[in-house]
């Protein structure tokens, strides 16, 4: 705790400056070495100031965790014009999540920012003012003044009243055979369709020691949780990447082609080894790299599809081919909408599929299917939201979706979405 203790010293001091009574970017650093125990989660989750995001790569490099917001972003279009009127510096991180509907979003240039990579951190204080730097100089001093100490994340403690899912099992089977014959018909390829399950508990669900839960079991997965007051949130423990830009390097990758994992590992190889070889999961996941491919072409260099590998998860495993390639222009909005939502959430061809996800499912998918993650002039990256869950005050709505295909049994689609969906549910139900 000493290191970040230091660090806001060191930022109030930087803030007792001179700044001019202008409008204006600003940013203050200070980096140090992780020399003590400090976990940026349980340090956002003691605070009293919204928003809150944190989030943390899959291979666990990079890590972030952001308080407060100087300004808000309805959109990453809106996010990306402001890093360009402002000639940003190259650095400067907005963060968020967007919706399943790439046209909207909850994205925010923070007040402070905690940033590891590797075994280094920086925290960087933020300031920006349309008319004086001076002013919000102030307004940030009073920020840091309300500052709390961290304290442990409370074990997450929950007593279910009621679950309902929409659809129900009956429902689901009917959908799932509406979208076989629509497929049959010629109508679309693919259609992903989802399950929101409805968990009402006896007091309020406490998001940050459910994501400090889901993060300490479901490895190689983004985590990301974006509390938006004291009593909502939206978090999640996804295994899929939407992308990553490195200046004009991009990496993306489909990930579609499901079978469930097992903790031995003989037997969990001899799942993946069906997965790897069953026609239908194959077909799915080349369905998206296809779809991919084709979306990216017009905007990029070279694209590189890598052979296909399996990702081992606690609950499910799946089929994934990672895609490599050079974007002729960095354009963090042009990839979003370009890739989002891609075959392995919405369907094919994507608009004829996100139409009947319209018409027929019995919920707005909201934040879930969207993407969450950052983005900067110089690099950024975004996961896709799925294993996620919506948190508002004793309510969590879960979500899991099934890649309907020809030849898709509904029987096993629900199977396959009580596995998705139990990455989060087990850790609150223990059972």
């Amino acid at each position: 705790m000493q290191s970040i203790f230091l660090a806001l010293e060191h930022l109030r001091i930087q803030l007792a400056q001179a700044l001019p009574a202008t409008p204006g970017l600003r940013h203050f650093d200070v980096s140090f070495p992780l020399n003590d125990a400090f976990d940026p989660l349980a340090w956002i989750g003691a605070q009293a100031c919204y928003p809150q995001f944190y989030w943390q790569q899959r291979n666990g490099d990079e890590e972030l965790a952001a308080l407060g917001a100087v300004v808000h972003f309805s959109s990453l279009d809106a996010a990306s014009r402001f890093l360009n009127a402002e000639d940003a510096p190259a650095t400067t991180r907005i963060c968020g999540l967007n919706a399943f509907n790439p046209q909207q979003g909850s994205l925010f240039l923070p007040r402070l920012l905690w940033l590891r990579h590797a075994g280094m951190a920086t925290l960087r204080l933020q300031l920006w003012s349309d008319f004086s730097l001076e002013d919000d100089a102030r307004q940030a001093l009073d920020f840091l003044q309300q500052l709390r100490e961290s304290a442990p994340i409370p074990t997450l403690s929950a007593h279910i009243q009621r679950e309902t899912h929409q659809p129900d099992k009956p429902e689901w089977l009917r959908l799932v055979r509406l979208a076989t014959d629509t497929i049959a018909r010629g109508d679309f390829e693919k259609v992903v369709l989802a399950r929101a399950t409805d968990l009402q508990f006896t007091r309020p669900v406490n998001a940050v020691a459910l994501m400090a839960a889901s993060r300490a079991l479901n490895f190689n997965c983004y985590h990301f949780c974006m509390a938006f007051d004291a009593s909502r949130a939206f978090l999640g423990s996804s295994p899929e990447r939407l992308w990553r830009r490195r200046g004009d390097l991009l990496r993306t990758e489909a990930l579609a082609g499901t079978v469930a994992s097992h903790a031995n590992d003989k037997q969990a190889q001899r799942l993946g080894d069906w997965l790897m070889n069953d026609d239908k999961n194959q077909r799915e996941n080349m369905l998206v790299v296809e779809d991919i491919c084709q979306r990216l072409q017009h905007y990029t260099e070279t694209l590189d599809v890598l052979p296909a590998q399996i990702v081992r998860l606690r609950k499910v495993q799946h089929l994934r081919r990672c895609i490599w390639t050079a974007l002729k222009q960095a354009d963090d909005a042009q990839c979003l909408h370009v890739l989002q939502p891609t075959a392995a959430v919405a369907g094919l061809p994507r608009q004829a599929a996100r139409d009947f996800i319209q018409n027929n499912e019995p919920f707005d998918r909201e934040w879930y299917a969207g993407s969450a993650g950052y983005l900067s002039r110089e690099q950024s990256e975004f996961c896709v939201a799925l294993r996620s869950a919506r948190v508002q005050d004793a309510e969590l709505r879960l979500y899991a979706g099934a890649g309907i295909v020809s030849g898709s049994d509904p029987e096993q689609e629900w199977l396959e979405i009580e596995n998705k969906a139990a990455g989060l549910r087990s850790l609150l139900l223990r059972d």
